[in-house]
């Protein structure tokens, strides 16, 4: 059974599959990974002591079904995020990638069509098309922004019934104001999904697109606990948006998709929330570091309210990547030409990132 018996182009796959490749990044056991936007800080040894509590105590129950609610959890969120929100505002699944494809579930799928900003998270198109919609790619501009007015048109353009704004967008770490927001809101009558995962990041005196959720049913703020919380093993994703909205997807999730343990183990984790993001201090500091390296080498850091840099005036990215690799540092080829994209680590990691980048070469 180990061997190879058939090919996948072999097998009765969905004719809009084929061809499609999966998501994923480079693994690899090097002493410095820096290439999937991971938070490396370890979770508190204290939250975690917590945590084990808490998940010991939902094991003794674990013979029986989960909340299938999951009541507790969305409180907590909806105390984290505040902003007037309630447990009916909350819905919650297995990373922001399991909450985007509900998304889909309910309110895309064949005949339909979704919309984002290209270069975007790689995953909006592969969700889209896994999901049997038709995914339309739009245009920012040279510095990676998105011009509201310019967004707006597109938007009407398209035509799309579910619109994409990552905002801080991944993999450019690009801000998009909420004047963006409102236009895109107001130039479709589909849903607009603003994708916040790395919001925690952003300048602490810049709103969320969470503001703009009274008045607006069809807007829909997505967050993660992956990054500013470095739960990414745990694999717990939210959203806020109309009780509406919630409702339509109970219609698309599996029964009993959040397990006891993961519901146990995040509730545990965001009565900690203080604890758990005085870190994103730290690697703000080492995101900022980073730039200001880049920028001294001779590269070009763009900015961002994210937990990584992107940076361009690569001459050669493929050869900058290798010869960080054979220093065991690991950053990711996101696909923009001249471009190279790194996250923000601990101190000690981010110091490896920069010498070993100095000692490759300087840029353009």
């Amino acid at each position: 059974m180990g061997g190879v018996t058939t090919r996948l182009e072999d097998l009765p796959l969905r004719d809009d599959l084929r061809g499609m490749t999966p998501y994923g990044a480079p693994q690899a056991a090097l002493p410095v990974a820096l290439n999937v936007n991971e938070n490396t800080h370890p979770v508190p040894e204290e939250v975690a002591d917590d945590i084990l509590d808490a998940v010991a105590l939902a094991l003794r129950e674990v013979n029986r079904y989960p909340d299938r609610e999951f009541t507790g959890l969305r409180e907590g969120f909806a105390q984290y995020l505040g902003h007037g929100l309630e447990a009916a505002n909350i819905w919650a699944a297995n990373g922001s990638n399991e909450v985007l494809q509900h998304m889909l579930q309910a309110f895309g799928g064949p005949g339909r069509r979704a919309f984002g900003f290209a270069p975007t998270y790689s995953m909006y198109p592969l969700l889209t098309r896994a999901t049997g919609a038709e995914w339309v790619a739009g245009t920012r501009g040279e510095d990676f922004t998105v011009d509201p007015e310019d967004a707006a048109r597109q938007v009407a353009d398209a035509g799309a019934d579910v619109v994409f704004l990552c905002a801080p967008n991944n993999p450019t770490g690009t801000p998009m104001g909420l004047d963006a927001i409102r236009a895109v809101y107001d130039a479709t009558d589909g849903v607009v999904i603003v994708d916040e995962a790395y919001q925690e990041f952003a300048p602490r005196e810049e709103p969320s697109a969470l503001t703009l959720l009274p008045g607006r049913e069809r807007l829909v703020v997505s967050r993660t606990m992956s990054k500013a919380f470095a739960f990414a093993g745990a694999r717990v994703g939210y959203l806020a948006a109309d009780p509406a909205v919630v409702d339509a997807l109970r219609l698309v999730r599996l029964p009993y998709h959040l397990s006891a343990l993961t519901q146990a183990a995040a509730t545990a984790a965001l009565q900690h929330a203080p604890t758990m993001l005085r870190m994103v201090d730290d690697i703000v500091a080492q995101r900022d570091r980073i730039s200001a390296t880049l920028q001294a080498l001779g590269y070009r850091p763009y900015e961002s309210w994210t937990n990584f840099v992107l940076f361009g005036g690569v001459d050669d990215p493929r050869a900058v990547w290798d010869g960080l690799y054979e220093r065991g540092v690991l950053i990711r080829d996101v696909g923009i030409p001249d471009h190279l994209r790194v996250t923000a680590g601990t101190e000690e990691e981010t110091t490896a990132f920069l010498d070993a980048l100095a000692s490759v070469g300087s840029g353009a």
